[in-house]
């Protein structure tokens, strides 16, 4: 099934609920086809959103997330890897189990869609890859013992820059938004006073903070390899 003449296409992780549902809409609004992906996605009533249920960091759901945008809508224009997860535990309390997950879903999963995603933004002259990353990346807090996001959220940063470097000249964009802690259903609203303080503007972020990032990347074409902190003032320091 074809898609209508100019009709840009987003595919959009972690995208059932939070940051990736706000992304969804965000997009559909921009007049885009989505291809929405996450383990618990359900179907849509939207006819120009197709969703895929899988878990992110098996490469099979990425070969089924790319097979889906070419069948329905014939090519891809936008990446976005909003799909993530954050265990903060002092660094000797992570587990095996925990640097497994971590890393299959934040580094894998980028990896894997990634590397499949591209060719096809070649092959509509350009396109753009969002990946969301988080504020702690750069500037770590002694209140949330981060490492494990550190070393995989860390390295997407540095992939950002250097895949935009590495495709600056074939038309494709490649940014990051690292946001503060975010209202999302991650975080239990009794948290939400303590998380607050953690930032200098003394609120936490909204849904909306973190996806209008992502929308003002998406209209900005003389910006790439950028990382846009979205986090209340934490990376300029506290």
């Amino acid at each position: 099934m074809g898609t209508n003449q100019g009709q840009k296409v987003a595919v959009i992780t972690g995208a059932s609920q939070g940051i990736g549902g706000g992304l969804v809409e965000a997009y559909r609004k921009l007049g885009y086809g989505v291809v929405a992906n996450s383990r618990s996605i359900g179907a849509t009533s939207d006819p120009e959103v197709v969703t895929v249920r899988g878990d992110v960091s098996d490469a099979d759901t990425a070969e089924r997330v790319v097979q889906a945008a070419l069948d329905r809508f014939g090519r891809i224009d936008t990446l976005v890897n909003n799909a993530g997860v954050f265990i903060a535990k002092p660094f000797t309390d992570y587990t095996d189990e925990d640097l497994d997950l971590v890393t299959k879903i934040n580094v894998s999963g980028f990896f894997h869609l990634t590397r499949r995603v591209l060719p096809h933004l070649l092959a509509v002259g350009g396109g753009h890859i969002v990946t969301i990353t988080t504020s702690l990346v750069d500037q770590p807090n002694a209140n949330v013992p981060s490492a494990l996001a550190s070393l995989t959220k860390g390295g997407l940063s540095s992939a950002t820059k250097s895949l935009a470097i590495e495709y600056a000249g074939r038309g494709v964009r490649v940014n990051a938004v690292a946001p503060g802690i975010i209202k999302t259903p991650m975080h239990p609203i009794e948290t939400h006073e303590a998380l607050a303080g953690l930032h200098p503007v003394g609120r936490i972020g909204e849904t909306s903070d973190v996806v209008d990032a992502v929308v003002f990347l998406e209209n900005a074409p003389f910006v790439t390899g950028e990382i846009l902190h979205v986090d209340g003032g934490q990376n300029a320091g506290r």
